[in-house]
């Protein structure tokens, strides 16, 4: 079986590169046959994840959830389920005590689980920088150190920021859909430091061994990657930067929430009100230069 690695290298030379399937095989010395399946999945089929995603409050509704979506398939795109019918409708017919945002997300990911995803941002550089960082909240009381995931886009200054329970691959991951939601589309190229949940091994300059969970992300959205010299924190400094402004300025006085999708909700509202003021900001200045 081909690695990871190997599918998303392909998928990318040929979906975003432009390159033909014939000049791909003849680099990879795969036949014009493997090419073409390899198109076709964005990990090799048949592989199972290790360990699924828990979904505890969720689980049980899971099959019925799916069943909406699949028969929605064959129904009208104006008459297909949103999440809050979904979420209305396991409340009203099988009794679900959860909240909406864990239905939100489910259906999110699911459906798209069921597509290509690859949508150009609208900035023309499209190129971002990712970087974790720490902060004391209370959550539902209690006070605990939030480790929060921030995608920068240097060349707009636009950014994202959500919040974790702990610095896991699955946050890592689950980080980078919220934000690619957030932002509309996905980035040509991601710069990181090297984090041991993308990189298995530093080879040597700038080669990594990369880890079969940042593979399958990678292989799925077709964005090319960049990682920062070990100790050079300068590779990055736009993003190490923001995560200070986000402590800064989203998290301070310190939040106190009921959950942590409230606090999410607020990082994604501070994120969004950041941009419109630049937005402002860009608007005037372009007014200025232009008034007579």
């Amino acid at each position: 079986m081909f690695e990871v690695e190997i599918y998303g290298r392909v998928r990318r030379a040929v979906r975003v590169e432009g390159r033909s399937q014939r000049a791909v095989a003849r680099e990879f010395g795969l036949s014009r046959e493997t090419v073409r399946k390899m198109l076709q999945y964005a990990v090799p089929p048949g592989y199972q994840r290790q360990q699924p995603i828990k979904r505890p409050k969720l689980g049980p509704w899971l099959g019925v959830i799916d069943a909406i979506l699949n028969d929605d398939k064959q129904r009208p795109p104006k008459q297909r389920h949103t999440s809050k019918r979904i979420f209305e409708r396991l409340k009203e017919e099988h009794g679900f005590t959860g909240g909406y945002t864990i239905v939100k997300d489910y259906v999110r990911t699911a459906t798209l689980r069921g597509q290509e995803m690859f949508v150009p941002l609208m900035h023309p550089a499209g190129e971002a920088q990712v970087d974790f960082g720490e902060a004391l909240v209370v959550i539902a009381g209690v006070e605990q150190k939030a480790h929060y995931l921030v995608m920068d886009l240097p060349q707009s200054d636009d950014c994202f920021v959500a919040a974790f329970p702990a610095e896991t691959t699955e946050a890592f991951l689950e980080g980078h859909v919220r934000a690619f939601a957030h932002f509309g589309g996905v980035p040509t190229r991601i710069l990181y430091d090297n984090t041991r949940i993308a990189v298995a091994k530093i080879l040597g300059g700038e080669e990594r061994q990369r880890t079969r969970a940042f593979s399958e992300l990678q292989s799925y959205y077709l964005f090319a990657d960049k990682f920062g010299r070990p100790a050079k924190g300068n590779d990055k400094g736009k993003v190490e930067g923001l995560v200070g402004y986000a402590r800064r300025n989203f998290m301070v006085p310190i939040p106190r929430v009921s959950s942590w999708q409230e606090l999410n909700a607020h990082l994604e509202q501070q994120c969004q009100k950041r941009r419109e003021r630049r937005l402002r900001g860009h608007s005037e200045t372009i007014g200025e230069r232009f008034e007579f």
